[in-house]
């Protein structure tokens, strides 16, 4: 500390590249804090600094971290603090550029393991960024003490010290953890794919803001449907239970049906106290499908859905630059199996027509043999009781998906209503569609990744881009991760582009399928967490990680 203290007065009044003569470790009263990068002027991106406080001197009790969930949990409370805390002293300290600058990473209403704060065995390691001060390109010493001797300990000792917070707020983000974990165990249990709590808030405030709307009415299970799961601490929850199988959501236009079935997307995610959704939870492999056009294929086999085309092109080894409605869904729903899920959720609106659904009199005039593409409706039963894939599915337009549903709800202006009886025995006065296809069969899913002297990658570095949350640019090649809708945060994304350039530099010659390149991934993901693909020792603080599934999505529209 009194070598950093010399070391800034030495530099005070010199040019900015002064500055990268601080690169390295000190040790302060109750925490070591380390510069790891420098910026190279007041106007480029901000130096990156971390803070290491030792288990012995945090004092949190270990039953806290002591398991994956209560981990992440803690991890995200802690870092939500620690941004309020360095946004009262942005800025402060005066300067040209950046100077001043005080922040790390913005937490949104989901937990989400991310490198800006990361318990380890020894330690916890709090990544931030610090805009240095300069007076033009001149360094302001003084201010820069400013941040590291007086602003920066007060938001440490504030946060990263157990007897410093308040112990109930602190129990209260672990019981929550707890409780989620409890319900995701339970779904299994009980042969359910979502489970909705009773007075969960599920409109949000905008269609810019993920925060619950005000005066929204609350969520009331249908008693048909109504079940009650254990917690933690002997306590007990109701709500609604969606069990494995087909489920349809329908009712009139503006009435929530797109709002219940994003509130279940979204439940693949915790969610804070506060956001309304805490405890509504969704089996964690659920995937979001629906049409893509432009997107490209690669080697996929759509043959479940798009067979003899005119051109006679082979759909068993698919490939495209640019995808129709159609076939992008049909890639889309063929990926989604490959990733293990579960559970699938459509909505009607953002599904191709012609790949959702033919209804009759089309089906008597174009015959299945002059017809490419077998829909949907004519898969989606086989899915469940072949390959255990459930769907939950929003339809606003065609009846035809009441006669392969399961359970059917109704929303109401917000009411959530059971109607499955009701409408099975209307469908017994009409005719019903085609609901089998012939040659039902899984792809084995033997694609493998491209070699790295067929991806025309050079051997220096390669170079990632980022625009956040919708895509990357690796190299010349630009991934777009628009409509990968459970994507919800842009530090996800950049973590995306980092995996895959491990990919490319690490197993680009090793001939891997896809699923053995993920399965590799998650478990070094789960060893070493996400530093492992950093190349050198400095660890950006703006990675969050995504899910497996999102993993899958991205290495799928790399156009390399």
């Amino acid at each position: 500390m009194y070598r950093l203290q010399k070391q800034l007065q030495s530099i005070h009044r010199k040019s900015y590249p002064a500055y990268k003569s601080l690169k390295g470790n000190y040790t302060f009263k109750n925490y070591h804090l380390s510069i790891d990068h420098v910026q190279g002027d007041p106007f480029a991106s901000p130096s990156s600094v971390s803070i290491h406080i030792p288990h012995k001197l945090a004092q949190f009790p270990s039953i806290y971290f002591d398991r994956y969930d209560k981990r992440i949990a803690l991890q995200d409370y802690l870092l939500r603090l620690f941004s309020e805390k360095l946004s009262l002293f942005s800025f402060k300290a005066k300067g040209s550029g950046k100077s001043g600058l005080l922040a790390t990473s913005q937490c949104g209403q989901k937990v989400l393991e991310r490198t800006a704060c990361e318990f380890t065995e020894t330690e916890i390691i709090v990544r931030l960024e610090i805009g240095f001060p300069a007076n033009g390109r001149t360094i302001n010493a003084t201010e820069l003490e400013k941040i590291l001797f007086q602003f920066l300990p007060k938001c440490v000792e504030s946060v990263f010290y157990y007897k410093n917070l308040n112990a109930d707020h602190v129990a209260s983000v672990i019981y929550l953890a707890e409780d989620q974990t409890a319900i995701r165990k339970q779904l299994k249990e009980k042969q359910l794919v979502c489970f909705i709590a009773n007075g969960s808030i599920l409109p949000r405030e905008s269609g810019i803001s993920d925060k619950p709307m005000r005066n929204a009415i609350p969520f009331q299970s249908p008693h048909s449907m109504l079940v009650e799961l254990l917690l933690p601490r002997q306590r007990k929850i109701q709500g609604m239970g969606i069990k494995e199988g087909i489920t349809l959501i329908v009712g009139g236009g503006y009435h929530g049906k797109s709002t219940l079935l994003n509130a279940i997307e979204a439940g693949v995610y915790n969610h804070i106290k506060g956001d309304g959704r805490e405890y509504v939870i969704t089996n964690n492999t659920a995937i979001k499908l629906r049409a893509e056009d432009g997107r490209c294929i690669k080697n996929t086999d759509i043959s479940l859905f798009i067979n003899d085309l005119p051109n006679k092109k082979d759909t068993r080894s698919f490939s495209t630059e640019n995808a129709s409605g159609s076939t992008s869904q049909a890639a889309n729903v063929i990926e989604a199996i490959e990733t293990e899920s579960k559970l699938f959720l459509i909505d009607e609106d953002t599904s191709a027509t012609n790949f959702m659904v033919r209804d009759e009199l089309m089906q008597s005039i174009v015959t299945r043999e002059k017809e490419p593409i077998t829909p949907f409706l004519e898969r989606v039963t086989d899915l469940y009781k072949q390959s255990k894939i459930s769907t939950i599915l929003v339809a606003g337009s065609s009846g035809s998906y009441f006669y392969a549903a399961d359970t059917i709800l109704q929303m109401d202006c917000y009411v959530t209503k059971e109607i499955t009886e009701t409408v099975k025995e209307r469908c017994k006065k009409t005719t019903a569609p085609s609901l089998f296809a012939p040659n039902y069969k899984i792809p084995d899913f033997q694609r493998t990744i491209f070699s790295r002297k067929q991806s025309h990658h050079p051997n220096d570095r390669i170079k990632l881009k980022f625009h956040g949350k919708d895509s990357f640019q690796i190299d010349r090649q630009t991934v777009d991760l628009r409509y990968v809708e459970q994507l919800i945060d842009s530090e996800q994304t950049a973590c995306l582009a980092y995996l895959l350039k491990y990919v490319i530099s690490h197993y680009g010659e090793n001939n891997l399928t896809l699923q053995e390149i993920v399965t590799k991934l998650t478990a070094q993901i789960k060893e070493n967490g996400l530093s492992f693909v950093f190349d050198s020792s400095y660890i950006s603080l703006g990675l969050a990680l995504p899910r497996p599934q999102e993993i899958y999505a991205c290495f799928n529209r790399y156009r390399g």
